[in-house]
């Protein structure tokens, strides 16, 4: 398969910009964008494949960005952080059926409200019960046999957009151990995200070998 990168950025967070980026998703988008190449194209996320999240460490705030393109981190402002990039091809490839693996996936759990419905069609917010459930049910077409999960509520993202409604993605945070059952749907739900909100931090399936490090 083609080669897919994972960015970790431990940000400064005595800067002005890293705290400007933290607090809007929106802004937050574009900073990652700038690790791509220019002149992609429309829909240019899409087409590079590029997920993130923010993960809370003991160090501090981590910002992980997955991309199939190899990512110019030389375009981030001089002492935004520390930067490390890995190369996740070798992980990818080596998926077989059976293989026992950690998850952890940052989504925004959702789903399409039906006829009977007081508002059929709209877009509800899945939390609680109904989120463990959604990625219960979800996690088979992922290509992933569920041995523990673990869902974990986070605070909503937001961020202005010019001239449309604001950004909100309400997330939740799912980790656990599962077993592979197909590697090509796990692979595809790796390169291609999760659920919605992919643009601003959310959908992005992360995994690691049981016995390895996450």
């Amino acid at each position: 398969m083609s080669a897919v990168w994972l960015v970790r950025i431990l940000p400064d967070l005595r800067r002005g910009d890293v705290r400007a980026d933290l607090a809007d998703a929106v802004a937050l988008h574009k900073r990652v964008m700038q690790l791509l190449p220019d002149q992609i194209g429309p829909d240019a996320r899409s087409l590079a494949g590029a997920l993130f999240r923010l993960e809370e460490k003991r160090t501090g705030v981590e910002i992980l960005v997955q991309t199939r393109l190899a990512p110019f981190v030389e375009a981030l402002p001089a002492g935004y952080g520390q930067v490390a990039t890995r190369d996740l091809t070798g992980l990818l490839d080596r998926l077989h059926t059976g293989r026992g693996v950690h998850y952890r996936l940052v989504a925004n759990p959702t789903k399409r409200l039906g006829r009977t419905a007081k508002h059929p069609g709209k877009l509800a917010v899945l939390r609680g019960d109904e989120a463990e459930s959604w990625w219960t049910t979800r996690a088979g077409r992922c290509g992933l046999e569920l041995r523990s999960s673990t869902a974990l509520p986070l605070d909503d993202i937001t961020g202005p957009r010019r001239g449309r409604a604001q950004v909100r993605h309400a997330l939740t945070r799912y980790d656990g151990v599962a077993v592979v059952t197909d590697p090509d749907a796990l692979r595809a739900a790796i390169l291609t995200g999760v659920g919605r909100g992919k643009a601003h931090g959310a959908g992005l399936l992360s995994i690691a070998p049981l016995g390895g490090t996450r």
